[in-house]
């Protein structure tokens, strides 16, 4: 047996010197020495797996280091062979190689999770030392997974899943796509047996039905590229079974319904034939609209990079077609592996050493972060799926969000009306805030309502370019439209202050006035009034034609009356907080429209300087909504006194919307309230409520 292993191997290492080939040889006997009597549970000598895995390893032509420490993975782990004698015997770099890839010994778990998530993180920080440790580790877990079939059904379903979740997404994140899709197979056969050979079968069925089309659409595809002069391989390709499988069951399909299950490769000299063949296919089938990929122009994160098109092909079969030059070819099948493949210094293979490295110091950033195994482990999990979460509709269809997306992005992705009219969200059945940031595989559902509209806060969280644009859009408009009432309000009451009457301005004036201000509409001029762009006494007196003042000051105006639903052409300033009842004034601010302060304000009295800019305002008699107010309310410091305090409020009718305490607690405390009242005499009752409960020591409104 050990004669025909080494033989084997041989056959992978012609790419090696004969002194190198010598050192894995001596490597080779050390391990078949070490694992003497020791066996897998399918019956073989154990030795075969380490060589197994070294045969993966020099398949990929890494040196000839990474090829002795796969001999030698197991011996540390398995039987009573040290670092140090590694290292005397085959030197420091093989040794901390082979301890990477150890698991941890001789410590005890909680739980077969813990030391799961605690060996991952070891060889994690070994890989980000060395590249070559996850590479021997994941050609070790390849063999593994081609020999499941020996071990018990719970042990291959566990290893399955962790392939599945892990080592597959950690190979395409290396670039090593055909080890990311073989694992990805292997994985999915384990996992869903039945699922597998369902479709196995299937597949296999419809090869037969559909090799005519197939060799008609690649002797199609060879013609037409002959034929515009580009010299290249054309291939067909089955799609793999588990990329069927996860189409189906992202669309809800059938497998009769999924029609490309055929894809086809293009390998062209360079670059600019890449879109020359793009261009001649796209003459001989019709492209699919919004299927087209330029992952040329713009790689993927591991560095792949590729055309993708589909085609509407013969009897409207789609025709999946990647293009690409032979590097970038090389890459796909090896990615960071490359680097050892072809000593070069192509451009092309260094930057996706310099993206695995980024992505590996990354990993290091996590774990100085996290010093929790399973929490580290948690958190690679999610940096496998880097530029997208994927989550579901409540009718179970899939949305690829950007990482950090919120529920409104999700509300906006989904319809632009939705996101307009959104109320509130449920996550994974749950309610939840609308900035909630989505996570991969939660189920999110929009509550929508008719009165409810973007609000200017969302813009400070949202991550999609689509939810931003919209919110800016609505906003904008609405507060045009709001301005321009506004703005009718402050020029009638300009009108009134210069002794005239709003009938003198007549639709013959505002024509005149609208050219002679250069604006497009009576509207216009109106909302810059509102907006504060324009101020209301020059224009009343451009309106009338007045060019002299009638009087000192601004005479007997009646002022503007304030109702509370004039939107974002009013505002009610953060500094005072003004409610109904409270003596107010108004500043025009400009691009903002009307501001409200309290008369007492002393952030409104350093900005006295303008009187232009101020304005008489009066609260109407009924106002439409509730107003914020701050107060601070002083405790005795007792178990329960918040609970207290807050059904009090809620009893007097008043909502709670930012409640905070002070750090430092001693025998009393303050409490921090912002509520929602809907003017002073409800603000009073309020407090009164407040003052019969037997802890509260002081109750104050707070205006700054």
């Amino acid at each position: 047996m050990a004669a025909v292993a080494i033989t084997d191997l041989r056959q992978h290492l012609g790419y090696l010197k004969p002194s190198d080939i010598g050192r894995i040889e001596e490597a080779y006997q050390f391990s078949d020495a070490a694992h003497q009597g020791q066996f897998r549970l399918s019956g073989h000598p154990y030795i075969s797996h380490p060589v197994a895995v070294a045969e993966i390893v020099a398949d990929w032509q890494l040196d000839a280091q990474a090829v002795m420490a796969a001999l030698l993975h197991d011996v540390m782990e398995d039987t009573e062979v040290s670092k140090q004698q590694i290292t005397e015997r085959f030197g420091k770099p093989v040794a901390e190689l082979v301890d990477g890839l150890s698991k941890l010994d001789r410590v005890e778990f909680q739980s077969q999770a813990d030391a799961q998530a605690e060996n991952f993180r070891k060889m994690l920080l070994a890989m980000a030392r060395d590249v070559r440790v996850i590479l021997i580790k994941l050609a070790d877990r390849l063999h593994n997974m081609r020999t499941l079939d020996a071990v018990r059904p719970e042990t291959r379903r566990r290893v399955a899943r962790e392939t599945l979740e892990i080592y597959a997404p950690i190979a395409n994140r290396l670039g090593l796509d055909s080890l990311f899709r073989e694992l990805q197979e292997l994985a999915f056969a384990n996992l869903y047996p039945a699922r597998y050979k369902v479709l196995a079968k299937a597949v296999k069925a419809a090869r037969g039905n559909r090799r005519e089309v197939v060799n008609k659409i690649l002797k199609a595809l060879k013609e037409r590229l002959q034929s515009a002069q580009i010299e290249t391989t054309v291939t067909g390709r089955e799609k793999h079974i588990y990329s069927i499988y996860n189409k189906m069951h992202e669309k809800h399909l059938s497998f009769s319904q999924v029609l490309d299950i055929y894809g086809f490769r293009v390998v062209v000299e360079d670059i600019p034939a890449c879109y020359l063949a793009l261009g001649a296919l796209h003459g001989l089938y019709k492209p699919v609209p919004g299927k087209f990929k330029d992952y040329i122009a713009i790689p993927k994160v591991n560095g792949y990079q590729s055309l993708h098109t589909t085609l509407i092909g013969p009897y409207g079969m789609p025709v999946e077609v990647q293009i690409r030059t032979q590097a970038m070819n090389r890459i796909a099948d090896t990615g960071v592996a490359s680097h050892w493949l072809y000593k070069s210094s192509d451009a092309e293979i260094n930057e996706v050493q310099q993206r695995t490295h980024k992505w590996l110091q990354s990993l290091l950033d996590i774990q100085h972060a996290s010093g929790d195994p399973a929490e580290f482990l948690e958190h690679i999990k999610v940096d496998l799926f880097p530029d997208e979460v994927y989550v579901f509709t409540p009718k179970g269809k899939i949305l690829a969000m950007p990482r950090g997306a919120t529920a409104v992005d999700f509300a906006y992705a989904v319809h632009t009306d939705i996101g307009n009219r959104c109320a509130a969200a449920r996550i994974n059945y749950e309610l939840a805030p609308l900035r909630t940031e989505l996570k991969n595989g939660d189920r999110v559902e929009i509550i929508t309502a008719a009165h409810e509209h973007p609000n200017p806060a969302w813009l400070s969280y949202v991550k999609t370019a689509k939810a931003r644009s919209q919110i800016r859009h609505f906003l904008k408009t609405m507060q045009y439209e709001e301005a321009a009432a506004l703005g009718e309000r402050m020029l009638v009451q300009a009108v009134r202050a210069l002794g005239a009457k709003s009938s003198e301005a007549t639709p013959e004036r505002w024509e005149r006035l609208v050219r002679d201000l250069g604006a497009k509409s009576r509207q216009e001029i109106v909302a810059d009034i509102g907006l504060g762009k324009r101020l209301a006494a020059i224009v009343a007196r451009k309106l009338l034609s007045l060019t002299e003042p009638q009087a000192e000051g601004r005479g007997p105006a009646g002022s503007i009356v304030i109702h509370g639903s004039e939107g974002l052409a009013v505002q009610f300033a953060k500094c005072c907080n003004p409610i109904p009842g409270d003596p107010i004034l108004g500043f025009i601010k400009k691009g903002q429209g009307l501001v409200v302060h309290t008369n007492d304000c002393p952030t409104a009295a350093k900005s006295r300087g303008d009187p232009e800019k101020w304005l008489d305002v009066d609260w109407a008699p009924e106002t439409d909504k509730l107003f914020d107010v701050a107060i601070r309310v002083t405790v005795a410091n007792q178990r329960g006194v918040l609970a207290k305090v807050a059904t009090e409020i809620a009893e007097a009718g008043s909502n709670i919307d930012n409640v905070s305490m002070d750090e430092e607690r001693s025998l009393y405390t303050s409490m921090h309230f912002t509520l929602q009242v809907a003017n002073r005499l409800h603000l009073a009752k309020v407090m009164r409520a407040l003052r019969r409960i037997q802890e509260v020591v002081r109750i104050a409104r707070v205006k700054d």
